[in-house]
């Protein structure tokens, strides 16, 4: 069996962070009902870019293993619905502007009503309470609200994002991680619970040693590029051929870097406060010496010398790189007549099943059946499909 086998998850949600979060539970053996706008679904469904079977590349890589039915929230018979979903799920999942299902009957308050037991998750960019509880915002947004963006470029340099949406990404995670252990919660008292994640205090939340160092010592840390401001030496190197070279190394590596790459004249600097007072003149000589060497050539002496290192990878040779494949992290997956690669979850399960990628859901593909296991008739659904509520 999978880990969350039995779990009933009701997923209101749209876009990125939530739909990562309740694709991760799927995956892990969780029924996800996502629900969808009928005619439009998810923004997502239209967002680039497409495979070539004509379906966005960006729904499917975060919306695996749901089923898909369509439900006007607008109108009397669809909000049925979605009370009469609630009443036998386990969890409910949404990320509607604060306060928008709380006028249409839908909040946790009244869906409590009809299932006691019900763990309600509202994902907002700045939560239910607080100064910016009715703000707008984006991914970008709370990267730059957080923290993350301020410590992220180069030196001397401006601001930068990442090459990936981390605050949508890691608040999915958030999300994932609360849920479970708001079920956690409910199946020890027997009573359901509210949970209000602001997607701002989940990047907050990641400063972690960032603001350690606020906290302990009253520096921001600057911008360093690739390296560390409490590590040295920690960065990524052009070598010979043009290709970067990324080193992380401690106390016990210094002696045997500086052995591989002939620096015997800084080994003397053994402890990482002599090093982080010598910066600039260990960086210039590092440079130097992997100057001269290509990527593999360094990645050899390095890896012979026992010293952390890695290439800095481009995305096509990250999914190529044998040790990726040979962990399985890539799998091809079915969309009807048509197969998509797609990314596997990062952990390996013994004494239970593993979690495997498994096909999106083509829009309202399970309205009527899920209906039918609620007790809906052909002539209820009918009439739902007639008022435009499905």
């Amino acid at each position: 069996m999978k880990p969350l086998e039995g779990l009933r998850i009701l997923d209101l949600s749209r876009v990125l962070a939530c739909p990562f979060a309740t694709m991760l539970l799927a995956e892990l053996g969780a029924e996800v009902v996502k629900v969808e706008q009928p005619g439009a679904g998810d923004e997502t469904r239209g967002f680039e870019p497409f495979f070539d079977f004509g379906v966005s590349g960006y729904f499917l890589a975060c919306n695996r293993a749901k089923r898909s039915i369509t439900v006007d929230l607008r109108k009397p018979g669809g909000r049925q619905v979605i009370r009469d979903l609630a009443a036998r799920s386990d969890a409910l999942v949404e990320n509607f502007p604060t306060g928008a299902l709380a006028r249409r009957g839908l909040d946790f308050a009244a869906l409590r009503q009809v299932n006691p037991r019900l763990v309600y998750l509202s994902c907002t960019g700045f939560g239910q309470t607080g100064p910016y509880a009715g703000r707008k915002g984006y991914d970008t947004v709370f990267q730059a609200m957080g923290g993350l963006m301020g410590l992220t470029g180069e030196r001397g340099g401006g601001p930068v994002k990442p090459g990936l949406p981390v605050a949508d990404l890691t608040s999915g995670l958030w999300v994932a991680i609360a849920l479970l252990a708001a079920l956690r919660g409910r199946d020890a008292t027997g009573q359901g619970a509210h949970v209000d994640f602001s997607m701002l205090d989940g990047q907050v939340a990641l400063l972690t040693i960032a603001a350690a160092r606020l906290f302990a010592l009253g520096e921001v840390p600057p911008r360093l590029g690739t390296e560390h401001p409490g590590r040295v030496p920690t960065a990524s190197f052009r070598c010979a051929d043009g290709r970067f070279l990324h080193i992380t190394a401690s106390d016990q590596h210094w002696a045997p870097l500086c052995r591989a790459l002939g620096l015997g004249e800084l080994a003397a600097l053994c402890t990482n406060a002599a090093r982080l007072d010598q910066r600039d003149r260990i960086m210039a000589a590092m440079t130097a010496a992997l100057g001269g060497m290509t990527r593999a050539q360094a990645v050899a002496v390095l890896d012979a010398a026992d010293v952390p290192n890695g290439p800095v990878l481009a995305l096509d040779e990250v999914v190529a790189d044998p040790h990726v494949q040979a962990r399985g992290c890539v799998a091809e997956v079915a969309h009807g007549e048509s197969r998509h690669p797609a990314l596997r979850l990062p952990f390996r399960f013994e004494g239970l099943a593993d979690p495997a990628p498994l096909p999106a859901p083509v829009l309202g593909a399970d309205t009527d059946t899920v209906l039918a296991s609620l007790g809906y008739n052909s002539e209820k659904i009918a009439a739902l499909r007639e008022e435009g509520a499905i």
